[in-house]
Protein backbone atom coordinates (compact mmCIF):
# COMPACT_ATOMS: atom_id res chain seq x y z
CA UNK A 1 0.00 0.00 0.00
CA UNK A 2 1.35 3.13 -1.00
CA UNK A 3 0.35 6.87 0.33
CA UNK A 4 -0.60 7.96 -3.25
CA UNK A 5 -3.68 5.24 -3.71
CA UNK A 6 -7.14 5.64 -3.51
CA UNK A 7 -7.46 2.89 -0.95
CA UNK A 8 -4.95 4.81 1.59
CA UNK A 9 -6.33 8.09 1.37
CA UNK A 10 -10.07 7.27 1.69
CA UNK A 11 -10.13 3.96 3.39
CA UNK A 12 -6.81 3.60 5.66
CA UNK A 13 -5.98 6.99 6.56
CA UNK A 14 -9.67 8.24 6.68
CA UNK A 15 -9.99 4.90 9.26
CA UNK A 16 -6.99 6.10 11.02
CA UNK A 17 -7.55 9.96 11.42
CA UNK A 18 -11.11 9.13 12.76
CA UNK A 19 -9.24 6.73 15.52
CA UNK A 20 -7.35 9.08 16.80
CA UNK A 21 -10.04 11.81 17.10
CA UNK A 22 -12.83 9.47 18.66
CA UNK A 23 -9.97 7.80 21.09
CA UNK A 24 -9.09 9.27 24.25
CA UNK A 25 -6.02 9.24 26.07
CA UNK A 26 -2.53 9.11 24.80
CA UNK A 27 -2.33 5.50 26.07
CA UNK A 28 -5.34 4.69 23.73
CA UNK A 29 -4.66 6.29 20.81
CA UNK A 30 -1.22 5.00 20.76
CA UNK A 31 -2.49 1.60 20.50
CA UNK A 32 -4.91 2.35 17.96
CA UNK A 33 -1.75 3.97 16.06
CA UNK A 34 0.35 0.73 16.79
CA UNK A 35 -2.62 -1.50 15.11
CA UNK A 36 -2.94 0.57 12.16
CA UNK A 37 1.34 0.65 11.56
CA UNK A 38 1.52 -3.05 12.13
CA UNK A 39 -1.97 -3.92 9.42
CA UNK A 40 0.31 -1.30 7.01
CA UNK A 41 3.15 -2.95 7.45
CA UNK A 42 1.69 -6.68 6.53
CA UNK A 43 -0.24 -5.51 3.29
CA UNK A 44 2.59 -6.63 1.20
CA UNK A 45 2.96 -9.77 3.59
CA UNK A 46 2.08 -10.97 6.97
CA UNK A 47 5.19 -13.33 7.48
CA UNK A 48 7.70 -9.77 6.90
CA UNK A 49 5.77 -8.30 10.47
CA UNK A 50 7.86 -11.10 12.21
CA UNK A 51 10.92 -9.56 11.20
CA UNK A 52 9.92 -6.27 12.46
CA UNK A 53 8.91 -7.37 15.97
CA UNK A 54 12.24 -9.65 16.41
CA UNK A 55 14.43 -6.75 15.47
CA UNK A 56 12.51 -4.43 17.77
CA UNK A 57 12.82 -7.18 20.80
CA UNK A 58 16.23 -7.51 20.03
CA UNK A 59 16.71 -3.76 20.04
CA UNK A 60 14.51 -3.05 23.31
CA UNK A 61 16.96 -6.02 25.07
CA UNK A 62 19.91 -4.74 24.33
CA UNK A 63 18.93 -0.65 25.09
CA UNK A 64 17.83 -2.32 28.50
CA UNK A 65 20.84 -4.27 29.31
CA UNK A 66 22.86 -1.06 28.20
CA UNK A 67 21.62 0.58 30.78
CA UNK A 68 21.89 -1.67 33.42
CA UNK A 69 25.18 -2.98 32.78
CA UNK A 70 27.17 0.25 31.83
CA UNK A 71 30.50 -1.92 31.89
CA UNK A 72 29.36 -3.70 29.34
CA UNK A 73 27.73 -1.19 27.36
CA UNK A 74 29.87 -1.37 24.29
CA UNK A 75 30.26 -4.70 23.99
CA UNK A 76 25.93 -4.76 23.96
CA UNK A 77 26.29 -1.71 21.32
CA UNK A 78 28.19 -3.76 18.79
CA UNK A 79 26.41 -6.61 19.08
CA UNK A 80 23.31 -5.12 18.50
CA UNK A 81 24.11 -3.51 16.04
CA UNK A 82 25.99 -6.69 14.23
CA UNK A 83 22.61 -8.80 14.44
CA UNK A 84 20.84 -5.72 12.77
CA UNK A 85 23.23 -5.33 10.23
CA UNK A 86 23.57 -9.39 9.47
CA UNK A 87 19.59 -9.32 9.14
CA UNK A 88 19.55 -6.33 6.19
CA UNK A 89 21.97 -8.25 4.85
CA UNK A 90 20.82 -11.13 4.88
CA UNK A 91 17.19 -9.59 2.77
CA UNK A 92 19.24 -6.66 1.22
CA UNK A 93 22.36 -8.00 -0.28
CA UNK A 94 22.60 -11.71 -0.69
CA UNK A 95 21.17 -11.96 -3.59
CA UNK A 96 23.79 -9.17 -4.97
CA UNK A 97 26.96 -11.38 -3.28
CA UNK A 98 26.15 -14.39 -4.48
CA UNK A 99 25.66 -12.60 -8.31
CA UNK A 100 28.77 -11.54 -8.12
CA UNK A 101 30.25 -14.93 -6.55
CA UNK A 102 28.08 -16.31 -9.55
CA UNK A 103 30.16 -14.35 -11.97
CA UNK A 104 33.58 -14.54 -10.95
CA UNK A 105 33.55 -18.85 -9.73
CA UNK A 106 30.14 -19.97 -11.35
CA UNK A 107 28.57 -20.88 -7.81
CA UNK A 108 25.73 -21.29 -7.31
CA UNK A 109 24.15 -22.29 -10.34
CA UNK A 110 20.61 -20.93 -9.13
CA UNK A 111 20.19 -17.43 -6.62
CA UNK A 112 17.64 -17.57 -4.67
CA UNK A 113 15.23 -14.60 -5.09
CA UNK A 114 14.37 -13.06 -1.47
CA UNK A 115 11.76 -10.50 -1.50
CA UNK A 116 12.77 -6.95 0.36
CA UNK A 117 10.85 -6.73 3.51
CA UNK A 118 8.94 -3.34 3.23
CA UNK A 119 10.65 -0.72 5.61
CA UNK A 120 13.49 -2.65 6.41
CA UNK A 121 15.83 -0.36 5.64
CA UNK A 122 14.59 2.62 7.69
CA UNK A 123 13.39 1.18 10.54
CA UNK A 124 16.82 -0.53 10.89
CA UNK A 125 18.59 2.73 10.78
CA UNK A 126 16.24 4.16 13.29
CA UNK A 127 16.18 1.03 15.84
CA UNK A 128 20.50 1.21 15.16
CA UNK A 129 20.20 5.45 16.57
CA UNK A 130 17.97 4.41 18.74
CA UNK A 131 20.27 2.01 20.59
CA UNK A 132 23.18 4.26 19.81
CA UNK A 133 21.76 7.45 21.99
CA UNK A 134 20.74 5.24 24.75
CA UNK A 135 24.40 3.90 24.74
CA UNK A 136 25.40 7.41 24.92
CA UNK A 137 23.07 8.55 27.44
CA UNK A 138 20.94 10.99 24.87
CA UNK A 139 17.41 9.02 25.66
CA UNK A 140 16.43 6.47 28.62
CA UNK A 141 15.90 2.88 27.21
CA UNK A 142 12.11 2.33 26.64
CA UNK A 143 10.58 -0.06 29.32
CA UNK A 144 7.54 -0.73 27.36
CA UNK A 145 8.02 -3.45 24.38
CA UNK A 146 5.17 -2.15 22.57
CA UNK A 147 6.06 1.56 22.71
CA UNK A 148 9.83 0.90 21.06
CA UNK A 149 7.46 -1.15 18.57
CA UNK A 150 5.43 1.96 17.50
CA UNK A 151 8.10 3.85 17.28
CA UNK A 152 9.65 1.33 14.83
CA UNK A 153 6.87 1.00 12.91
CA UNK A 154 4.82 4.56 12.23
CA UNK A 155 3.47 3.98 9.17
CA UNK A 156 3.75 7.64 8.13
CA UNK A 157 7.40 7.34 7.45
CA UNK A 158 7.98 3.30 7.77
CA UNK A 159 8.69 2.71 3.97
CA UNK A 160 10.35 5.94 2.38
CA UNK A 161 11.40 7.78 5.84
CA UNK A 162 12.44 9.99 7.13
CA UNK A 163 14.32 8.24 9.50
CA UNK A 164 13.18 9.45 12.69
CA UNK A 165 15.34 9.27 15.75
CA UNK A 166 13.58 8.37 19.10
CA UNK A 167 15.14 11.28 20.91
CA UNK A 168 12.83 13.58 18.54
CA UNK A 169 9.88 11.56 18.95
CA UNK A 170 9.90 10.12 22.52
CA UNK A 171 7.85 13.00 23.96
CA UNK A 172 5.03 13.17 21.41
CA UNK A 173 4.85 9.48 21.53
CA UNK A 174 4.66 9.45 25.65
CA UNK A 175 2.14 12.52 26.00
CA UNK A 176 1.24 13.92 22.57
CA UNK A 177 -1.15 16.48 21.48
CA UNK A 178 -3.24 17.42 19.13
CA UNK A 179 -3.96 21.15 18.10
CA UNK A 180 -6.38 22.45 15.61
CA UNK A 181 -3.86 24.44 13.40
CA UNK A 182 -1.31 21.57 13.36
CA UNK A 183 -4.37 19.49 11.99
CA UNK A 184 -4.67 21.96 9.18
CA UNK A 185 -0.90 22.53 8.86
CA UNK A 186 -0.98 18.84 8.36
CA UNK A 187 -3.94 18.57 6.14
CA UNK A 188 -2.44 21.12 3.83
CA UNK A 189 0.96 19.33 3.87
CA UNK A 190 -0.19 15.46 3.21
CA UNK A 191 -2.60 17.23 0.04
CA UNK A 192 0.19 19.25 -1.14
CA UNK A 193 2.48 16.09 -1.08
CA UNK A 194 -0.15 13.68 -2.58
CA UNK A 195 -0.47 16.25 -5.88
CA UNK A 196 3.24 16.67 -6.16
CA UNK A 197 3.06 13.06 -6.32
CA UNK A 198 0.20 11.92 -8.34
CA UNK A 199 -0.17 14.83 -10.95
CA UNK A 200 3.72 15.73 -11.14
CA UNK A 201 6.01 13.24 -9.75
CA UNK A 202 3.96 10.36 -12.09
CA UNK A 203 3.84 12.57 -15.20
CA UNK A 204 7.43 13.46 -15.68
CA UNK A 205 8.00 9.96 -14.69
CA UNK A 206 6.17 8.84 -17.36
CA UNK A 207 8.02 11.26 -20.10
CA UNK A 208 11.61 9.47 -18.43
CA UNK A 209 10.45 5.93 -19.09
CA UNK A 210 9.61 6.63 -22.51
CA UNK A 211 13.19 8.25 -23.48
CA UNK A 212 15.08 6.16 -20.68
CA UNK A 213 14.70 2.59 -21.55
CA UNK A 214 16.43 0.30 -19.57
CA UNK A 215 18.13 -1.71 -21.50
CA UNK A 216 21.36 -1.02 -24.06
CA UNK A 217 19.45 -1.42 -26.91
CA UNK A 218 16.41 0.54 -25.89
CA UNK A 219 18.87 3.26 -25.15
CA UNK A 220 20.91 2.86 -28.45
CA UNK A 221 17.48 3.49 -30.55
CA UNK A 222 16.93 7.05 -28.31
CA UNK A 223 18.34 10.35 -30.00
CA UNK A 224 20.99 12.48 -27.80
CA UNK A 225 18.19 15.04 -27.29
CA UNK A 226 15.92 12.48 -26.44
CA UNK A 227 18.26 11.10 -24.02
CA UNK A 228 19.10 14.00 -22.32
CA UNK A 229 14.92 15.34 -22.27
CA UNK A 230 14.56 11.55 -20.22
CA UNK A 231 17.62 12.48 -18.02
CA UNK A 232 15.93 15.87 -17.04
CA UNK A 233 12.49 14.54 -17.00
CA UNK A 234 14.09 11.61 -13.94
CA UNK A 235 15.62 14.51 -12.15
CA UNK A 236 12.42 16.22 -11.61
CA UNK A 237 10.64 12.75 -11.15
CA UNK A 238 12.96 11.58 -8.27
CA UNK A 239 12.84 14.69 -6.08
CA UNK A 240 9.06 15.58 -7.00
CA UNK A 241 8.77 11.30 -5.61
CA UNK A 242 10.64 11.36 -2.76
CA UNK A 243 10.10 14.88 -1.48
CA UNK A 244 6.37 14.04 -1.70
CA UNK A 245 6.48 10.84 0.40
CA UNK A 246 8.33 12.90 2.83
CA UNK A 247 5.63 15.67 2.87
CA UNK A 248 2.49 13.51 3.01
CA UNK A 249 4.66 11.57 6.20
CA UNK A 250 5.26 14.60 8.06
CA UNK A 251 1.22 15.92 7.36
CA UNK A 252 -0.17 13.01 8.88
CA UNK A 253 2.29 13.30 11.39
CA UNK A 254 1.03 16.97 12.20
CA UNK A 255 -2.58 15.48 12.12
CA UNK A 256 -2.11 13.11 14.97
CA UNK A 257 0.52 15.65 16.99
CA UNK A 258 3.78 13.90 15.99
CA UNK A 259 6.45 15.95 14.50
CA UNK A 260 8.76 14.89 12.30
CA UNK A 261 11.93 16.66 11.02
CA UNK A 262 12.36 18.38 7.26
CA UNK A 263 13.41 16.09 4.65
CA UNK A 264 14.23 18.40 2.31
CA UNK A 265 15.36 22.10 1.41
CA UNK A 266 15.19 22.33 -2.06
CA UNK A 267 18.41 20.44 -3.02
CA UNK A 268 18.55 21.60 -6.57
CA UNK A 269 18.78 25.44 -5.48
CA UNK A 270 22.15 24.30 -3.76
CA UNK A 271 25.33 26.16 -5.03
CA UNK A 272 27.59 23.40 -3.49
CA UNK A 273 27.74 19.54 -3.59
CA UNK A 274 27.86 19.72 -0.01
CA UNK A 275 25.49 22.15 0.51
CA UNK A 276 22.97 19.87 -2.04
CA UNK A 277 23.84 16.90 0.46
CA UNK A 278 22.59 19.66 3.64
CA UNK A 279 19.29 19.89 1.76
CA UNK A 280 18.83 16.41 0.13
CA UNK A 281 17.54 13.30 2.20
CA UNK A 282 18.37 15.27 5.58
CA UNK A 283 17.55 12.26 8.01
CA UNK A 284 20.03 9.77 5.89
CA UNK A 285 22.70 12.00 5.56
CA UNK A 286 22.58 13.36 9.34
CA UNK A 287 22.23 9.59 10.28
CA UNK A 288 26.01 8.98 8.55
CA UNK A 289 27.11 11.56 9.99
CA UNK A 290 26.63 11.50 13.28
CA UNK A 291 26.30 7.46 13.64
CA UNK A 292 29.19 6.78 11.18
CA UNK A 293 31.61 9.01 10.30
CA UNK A 294 31.80 11.47 13.65
CA UNK A 295 32.53 7.82 15.69
CA UNK A 296 35.19 7.30 12.65
CA UNK A 297 36.88 10.44 13.61
CA UNK A 298 35.50 12.97 11.84
CA UNK A 299 37.55 15.95 11.25
CA UNK A 300 39.32 15.33 14.20
CA UNK A 301 42.21 13.55 12.45
CA UNK A 302 44.73 13.79 9.57
CA UNK A 303 43.71 14.52 6.15
CA UNK A 304 44.39 11.28 5.67
CA UNK A 305 42.19 10.06 7.45
CA UNK A 306 39.24 12.08 7.11
CA UNK A 307 39.71 11.03 3.22
CA UNK A 308 39.07 7.39 4.55
CA UNK A 309 36.01 7.97 6.76
CA UNK A 310 34.69 10.43 3.92
CA UNK A 311 35.00 7.30 1.17
CA UNK A 312 33.74 4.90 4.05
CA UNK A 313 30.54 7.00 4.49
CA UNK A 314 29.83 7.73 0.68
CA UNK A 315 30.56 3.77 0.07
CA UNK A 316 27.83 2.95 2.84
CA UNK A 317 25.90 5.06 1.53
CA UNK A 318 25.44 3.86 -1.65
CA UNK A 319 24.92 0.52 -0.75
CA UNK A 320 22.17 1.57 1.30
CA UNK A 321 20.18 2.62 -1.47
CA UNK A 322 20.84 -0.53 -2.98
CA UNK A 323 22.17 -4.36 -3.94
CA UNK A 324 23.67 -2.78 -7.02
CA UNK A 325 27.10 -1.59 -8.31
CA UNK A 326 25.87 1.41 -9.84
CA UNK A 327 24.53 2.81 -6.16
CA UNK A 328 28.36 1.81 -4.86
CA UNK A 329 29.34 3.95 -7.84
CA UNK A 330 27.08 7.32 -7.21
CA UNK A 331 27.98 6.66 -3.97
CA UNK A 332 31.92 7.08 -4.83
CA UNK A 333 31.16 9.96 -7.66
CA UNK A 334 29.39 12.50 -4.66
CA UNK A 335 32.90 11.05 -2.47
CA UNK A 336 34.66 12.65 -5.15
CA UNK A 337 33.19 15.63 -5.65
CA UNK A 338 32.76 16.39 -1.92
CA UNK A 339 36.64 15.61 -1.01
CA UNK A 340 37.46 17.93 -3.64
CA UNK A 341 35.62 20.68 -2.42
CA UNK A 342 36.70 20.20 1.12
CA UNK A 343 40.04 19.72 0.71
CA UNK A 344 40.81 21.63 -2.92
CA UNK A 345 38.81 24.15 -3.51
CA UNK A 346 37.55 25.14 0.06
CA UNK A 347 39.01 28.42 -0.66
CA UNK A 348 38.51 29.40 -4.24
CA UNK A 349 34.57 28.04 -4.54
CA UNK A 350 33.47 31.25 -2.34
CA UNK A 351 35.02 33.57 -5.36
CA UNK A 352 33.24 31.56 -8.30
CA UNK A 353 30.05 33.40 -9.46
CA UNK A 354 27.12 31.95 -7.29
CA UNK A 355 25.11 31.55 -10.50
CA UNK A 356 27.96 29.24 -11.83
CA UNK A 357 28.55 27.39 -8.84
CA UNK A 358 24.64 26.62 -8.94
CA UNK A 359 24.86 25.65 -12.57
CA UNK A 360 27.68 23.42 -11.86
CA UNK A 361 26.16 21.51 -9.35
CA UNK A 362 22.61 20.71 -11.20
CA UNK A 363 25.64 19.51 -14.15
CA UNK A 364 26.87 17.22 -11.33
CA UNK A 365 23.61 16.37 -10.04
CA UNK A 366 22.18 15.59 -13.37
CA UNK A 367 25.28 13.06 -13.78
CA UNK A 368 24.56 11.47 -10.54
CA UNK A 369 20.81 10.62 -11.55
CA UNK A 370 22.21 8.91 -14.43
CA UNK A 371 23.92 6.55 -12.67
CA UNK A 372 21.76 6.25 -10.23
CA UNK A 373 19.00 4.70 -12.54
CA UNK A 374 20.51 1.93 -14.75
CA UNK A 375 21.81 -1.01 -12.92
CA UNK A 376 23.01 -2.47 -16.40
CA UNK A 377 26.53 -1.60 -17.08
CA UNK A 378 26.19 -1.61 -20.62
CA UNK A 379 23.12 0.29 -20.57
CA UNK A 380 24.71 3.25 -18.26
CA UNK A 381 27.35 3.41 -20.51
CA UNK A 382 25.39 3.40 -23.83
CA UNK A 383 23.13 6.34 -21.71
CA UNK A 384 26.65 7.91 -21.06
CA UNK A 385 28.19 7.52 -24.72
CA UNK A 386 24.42 8.49 -26.23
CA UNK A 387 23.92 12.05 -24.19
CA UNK A 388 27.36 12.67 -26.32
CA UNK A 389 26.28 11.79 -29.84
CA UNK A 390 27.39 8.37 -29.58
CA UNK A 391 23.75 6.91 -30.56
CA UNK A 392 23.98 9.22 -34.04
CA UNK A 393 21.32 11.31 -34.25
CA UNK A 394 20.87 14.17 -32.72
CA UNK A 395 16.85 14.36 -32.15
CA UNK A 396 14.16 13.71 -34.34
CA UNK A 397 10.38 14.79 -34.38
CA UNK A 398 9.55 12.53 -31.70
CA UNK A 399 11.48 14.19 -29.35
CA UNK A 400 10.60 17.89 -30.13
CA UNK A 401 6.70 17.40 -30.22
CA UNK A 402 7.29 15.49 -26.62
CA UNK A 403 9.24 18.53 -25.14
CA UNK A 404 6.74 21.03 -26.92
CA UNK A 405 3.59 19.04 -25.46
CA UNK A 406 4.46 19.03 -22.16
CA UNK A 407 6.57 22.13 -21.70
CA UNK A 408 3.81 23.88 -19.70
CA UNK A 409 4.33 20.46 -17.25
CA UNK A 410 8.04 20.84 -17.29
CA UNK A 411 8.53 24.29 -16.09
CA UNK A 412 5.54 23.39 -13.61
CA UNK A 413 7.24 20.51 -11.86
CA UNK A 414 10.18 22.71 -12.01
CA UNK A 415 8.89 25.21 -10.27
CA UNK A 416 7.81 23.10 -7.66
CA UNK A 417 11.03 22.02 -6.61
CA UNK A 418 11.90 25.58 -5.61
CA UNK A 419 10.26 27.49 -2.82
CA UNK A 420 8.67 30.20 -5.76
CA UNK A 421 4.79 29.98 -5.22
CA UNK A 422 5.64 28.81 -1.24
CA UNK A 423 7.01 32.39 -1.42
CA UNK A 424 4.73 33.97 -3.31
CA UNK A 425 1.86 32.46 -0.81
CA UNK A 426 3.74 33.81 2.12
CA UNK A 427 4.09 37.38 0.75
CA UNK A 428 0.40 37.53 -0.67
CA UNK A 429 -0.52 36.65 2.94
CA UNK A 430 1.61 39.34 4.62
CA UNK A 431 0.35 41.82 2.19
CA UNK A 432 -2.90 41.20 3.08
CA UNK A 433 -2.46 40.87 6.65
CA UNK A 434 -3.20 43.93 9.68
CA UNK A 435 0.04 46.05 8.75
CA UNK A 436 0.06 44.89 5.10
CA UNK A 437 -0.39 46.94 2.03
CA UNK A 438 -3.41 45.13 0.90
CA UNK A 439 -4.99 44.75 3.88
CA UNK A 440 -7.91 47.01 2.96
CA UNK A 441 -8.58 45.45 0.07
CA UNK A 442 -11.70 43.55 0.94
CA UNK A 443 -11.34 40.99 -2.98
CA UNK A 444 -7.61 39.70 -1.73
CA UNK A 445 -8.41 39.43 2.02
CA UNK A 446 -11.23 37.47 1.16
CA UNK A 447 -9.52 35.46 -1.52
CA UNK A 448 -6.22 34.59 0.25
CA UNK A 449 -9.07 33.18 3.41
CA UNK A 450 -10.71 30.75 0.98
CA UNK A 451 -7.89 29.46 -0.55
CA UNK A 452 -6.87 29.20 2.78
CA UNK A 453 -9.36 26.88 3.65
CA UNK A 454 -10.59 24.90 0.38
CA UNK A 455 -6.79 24.56 -1.08
CA UNK A 456 -6.61 21.30 0.34
CA UNK A 457 -10.14 19.93 -0.84
CA UNK A 458 -9.24 21.04 -4.53
CA UNK A 459 -5.76 19.44 -4.56
CA UNK A 460 -6.84 16.37 -2.93
CA UNK A 461 -9.72 16.09 -5.48
CA UNK A 462 -7.51 16.92 -8.33
CA UNK A 463 -4.55 14.63 -7.03
CA UNK A 464 -7.44 11.87 -6.83
CA UNK A 465 -9.03 12.90 -10.26
CA UNK A 466 -5.50 11.93 -11.65
CA UNK A 467 -5.00 8.69 -9.25
CA UNK A 468 -8.34 7.40 -10.53
CA UNK A 469 -7.73 7.64 -14.48
CA UNK A 470 -4.35 6.42 -14.24
CA UNK A 471 -3.06 3.47 -13.42
CA UNK A 472 0.85 4.13 -13.34
CA UNK A 473 1.52 4.72 -10.08
CA UNK A 474 5.74 4.18 -9.78
CA UNK A 475 7.22 4.78 -6.79
CA UNK A 476 10.84 5.26 -6.36
CA UNK A 477 11.84 4.55 -2.87
CA UNK A 478 9.81 1.22 -2.48
CA UNK A 479 12.97 -0.97 -3.56
CA UNK A 480 14.91 0.84 -0.92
Amino acid sequence: MVFSSLLFVFLFLTLNLVSQARLRGVRAKNIAMLAFSLVFFSWAGPRYVALLLLDTALCWLFALRIEKNPRTKKRSLVLCTALLLAVLAVFKYTGFLLGNLQSLTGWPEVIPEIVLPIGISFYTFQLISYVADVYRGEVPAQKKYWMLLLYASLFHQCIAGPIVRYRDVAADLERRQVHSAEVSRGVSRFTVGLAKKAVLANSVAALADRWLPLTAEGLSAIPTAGLWLGGFCYMLQIYLDFSAYSDMAIGMGLMCGLHYKENFRYPYLADSVTEFWRRWHISLSSFFRDYVYIPLGGNRCSRGRQLLNLLIVWGLTGLWHGASWNYVLWGLYFFVFLAAEKFLLAERLPRIPRALRHLAVLGIVYFCWVIFKFRDPAALGTMLSGLFGGNGAATDMAVSLSFQNNLFLLVVAAVACTPLTARLWQRLKEATGPEGRLCESRFWCGACAVWEAIHPVVLLLISAMALAGNSYNPFLYFQF
